[in-house]
């Protein structure tokens, strides 16, 4: 079962998800840490306390009494890679944006995340608000230097998140970080589904709704570059840290690629949703700032 942060009335707890309630682990598993970040780190230990939680170990609390928050609200990494899509792909070569050939990756700052159903602001510099329907994998273990082999071992949990996009600022630079990074822009969860729980990661639907309408429609299984190969790529980088967030790409059917262009606006509602993990929902505000 996936393991979720909420709010009920006070600060952020880790509850064990059962359809459409939870349990408060911080009653049923007292023991265990109270971050998905320290649950991970605690590794095996902490799995088996996590797993002798069952239906009959605490109050089953509605999800619709709880508030649902970021799983990992604060991690030391938020990476994100582009065009891994074939369709997308030639969606941005229609736009004049070459495909390398080779695996691109850009940051989402971390100060970018977002809850799974809370507001999203449309920034009063941008004109081109868009979404990204994503896959994320969420790291398990400090790793350096993985095999492709040996990649899934390092894996916590996969989310679904947006990968909201400001695109006129994202297509300033080469490196569109600051389109990619506003307040707000970075929406997770709706929480952390272990691996164990969604067989293979490289078939799952992806949708995007646009106040009901289908804007996107793929699977994971046309991904260019394999989860397992983006772990490797970027291990050979960096020290790959638990909590660490890796956006895996989007399919085609974003705003921006649309004829005529069909950008965010204010009042629009977006429904992200990954086969398996659930969905996250989010209105467009104006910026009040």
């Amino acid at each position: 079962m996936p393991i979720a942060v909420f709010t009920k009335n006070s600060r952020p707890r880790l509850g064990k998800v059962f359809g459409d309630a939870l349990i408060d682990l911080s009653v049923a598993a007292p023991d265990l840490p109270d971050s998905i970040i320290a649950f991970l780190k605690a590794g095996a230990p902490a799995r088996a306390s996590y797993d002798k939680v069952t239906r009959d170990s605490g109050e089953l609390i509605p999800l619709t009494d709880v508030t649902l928050q970021a799983p990992v609200p604060q991690p030391e990494k938020f990476l994100a890679i582009g065009m891994n899509y074939a369709d997308h792909g030639e969606e941005a070569k229609k736009l004049g944006v070459e495909v390398p050939p080779y695996q691109l990756w850009f940051n989402k700052q971390v100060s970018c995340i977002n809850g799974p159903f809370d507001d999203v602001v449309s920034p009063k510099v941008t004109e081109k608000l868009d979404y990204e329907v994503e896959l994320a994998v969420v790291i398990g273990k400090t790793c350096r230097y993985v095999s492709e082999e040996d990649a899934a071992s390092v894996v916590g949990g996969y989310m679904v998140s947006n990968d909201v996009s400001a695109r006129d600022w994202q297509l300033r630079t080469g490196t569109m970080t600051l389109g990619k990074s506003f307040d707000t822009h970075g929406p997770i969860g709706p929480w952390l589904t272990l691996p164990d729980e969604i067989g293979d990661p490289h078939d799952l639907r992806l949708r995007t709704f646009i106040n009901g309408e289908v804007r996107q429609d793929g699977n994971t299984r046309d991904l260019i570059y394999s989860i397992w190969q983006q772990i490797s790529y970027l291990s050979q980088v960096m020290t790959l840290k638990p909590g660490d967030i890796l956006a895996t790409g989007t399919p085609s059917g974003v705003g921006v690629a649309m004829n005529p262009p069909q950008f965010l606006r204010v009042g629009d509602v977006m429904r992200v949703e990954v086969e398996g993990l659930g969905h996250l929902e989010n209105r467009v505000i104006k910026d009040r700032g």
